[in-house]
């Protein structure tokens, strides 16, 4: 048997620093600082059902071990990844035996409840609906899209950041004094290297205490103390952590920082939001399809080469790959990003595609009706179309919408880039 001392020389640094109290736990202070809701709730026991919802290493588990530490409530933990439904219908029968024995709430705890599938997610409903039990859920998934939509209705969503460096600082410093972290042991360790594991640790404390247990673990002895070197914990670290999921929030929050700063024409912030993705293994034929959507629906007719520039691009990704695929995607999103943008083409379609939804069969008008077979001039097909070649500069006056829409107008040109000449030959067209 493991006796209690040994016990937490079996236990990760991170483990045994995790905060057991509303005071020692560090950061998220808009939502767990004094005063705030979240932090009145667990200190008066009142807590209800609720999502914490956030990165890793940002205190989901760690605030759920707090209010079983506080409340007096029976808690119950489950991990969503080991556990099924029968491990649901046995914590909520031991729930509703506590309720009605004893008067009792029971609180369940289930970390990682993204990994619940609808059918898991549905047993809870009834009993969390009803009161049987206060369900308290941790996911690093964004939960309006990973946890049913009436589990969110019924409970609080509170959104965990990543940490923020000088926190992570001081989390590094009490594991340095703290008993459960190195008391004791004499460590030499610069602010240099401190700040090195709090900038490097991409806002996760875990990752940071890691990183310093195995250098206090690894690191040469000088006169009876571990000196740890900013060399010890660049191998330690082994590289800044890029939080980006690419199945989640980091996913779709950098690709949309990227399209919207594409089409605001900052140049600067595509490329970073660019490297970002591709530094963290993004597929670059996915970034390759956002620009030659964001040359089209944001540049448009301002820039026609801009279309061109980025199809060429997708293209150039398939054939060559990374990394050298890296320096096509920064040319054609710097191409993107600096052209003159029109969303006129983009307007357009969708109003002509409301018209098509509103307006039923809008009859094509009869001239423009097909006339090459037998017969259809006896229908009326074709008859009084004016074949635009056979007059001066190829055009001439006609009508092409249906009746019913005759004089209405899809495409209105900004008159910015190429599209002003494009306003001056219509005008000069039509006017006739």
């Amino acid at each position: 048997m493991v006796n209690e001392k040994n016990k937490k020389n079996y236990q990760p640094l991170a483990e045994r620093m995790r905060p057991r109290t509303l005071d020692e736990f560090v950061g998220q202070e808009e939502i767990v600082g004094k005063g705030k809701l979240l932090y009145r709730a667990i200190e008066t026991d009142n807590i209800s059902s609720a999502i914490f919802y956030g990165p890793p290493g940002t205190g989901k588990t760690t605030l759920a071990k707090i209010i079983a530490n506080t409340t007096k409530s029976e808690f119950k933990q489950i991990n969503a990844v080991t556990s099924g439904v029968a491990e649901i219908r046995k914590a909520i029968d031991e729930a509703t035996e506590n309720l009605k024995l004893y008067g009792k709430k029971t609180i369940v705890f289930i970390d990682e409840i993204h990994r619940f599938n609808k059918l898991q997610q549905d047993a809870l409903l009834p009993f969390v609906e009803n009161g049987t039990i206060v369900l308290i859920g941790a996911t690093t998934e964004n939960p309006y899209f990973e946890v049913n939509r009436a589990l969110i209705s019924r409970s609080m969503v509170f959104q965990l950041k990543s940490i923020e460096v000088c926190d992570i600082k001081k989390v590094l410093r009490r594991a340095l004094t703290d008993e459960r972290g190195f008391k004791g042991t004499k460590i030499i360790i610069d602010e240099e290297v401190l700040d090195y594991f709090a900038q490097n640790s991409g806002g996760d404390i875990r990752k940071a205490l890691n990183a310093l247990e195995m250098a206090v673990l690894t690191s040469d002895k000088e006169d009876g103390a571990i000196k740890i070197t900013i060399d010890d914990a660049r191998e330690c670290m082994q590289g800044k952590v890029l939080p980006y999921d690419k199945n989640g929030d980091n996913h779709y929050d950098t690709i949309s920082a990227f399209i919207k700063s594409m089409r605001g024409s900052d140049p600067d912030a595509a490329v970073f939001y660019l490297a970002k993705m591709l530094e963290a293994g993004e597929d670059p034929s996915f970034v390759a399809r956002r620009i030659v959507i964001c040359a089209s629906e944001d540049v448009g007719n301002a820039d026609p080469m801009a279309l061109v520039v980025a199809s060429s691009a997708a293209n150039a990704v398939e054939m060559i790959g990374m990394p050298e695929s890296r320096i096509i995607l920064s040319q054609a999103a710097i191409y993107v990003a600096c052209a003159p943008k029109s969303n006129a083409s983009y307007l357009a379609i969708e109003k002509a595609a409301e018209d098509v939804k509103n307006t039923g069969d809008a009859k094509v008008p009869p001239h423009l009706k097909d006339a090459h077979y037998k017969g259809a001039k006896d229908l009326g097909n074709g008859i009084g179309y004016k074949y635009p070649h056979d007059y001066k500069g190829n055009f001439v006056v006609q009508q092409y919408l249906p009746d019913s829409l005759k004089n209405k107008k899809y495409y209105l040109p900004k008159g910015i880039g190429y599209e002003s000449k494009i306003i001056e030959r219509l005008k000069r067209l039509w006017s006739k």
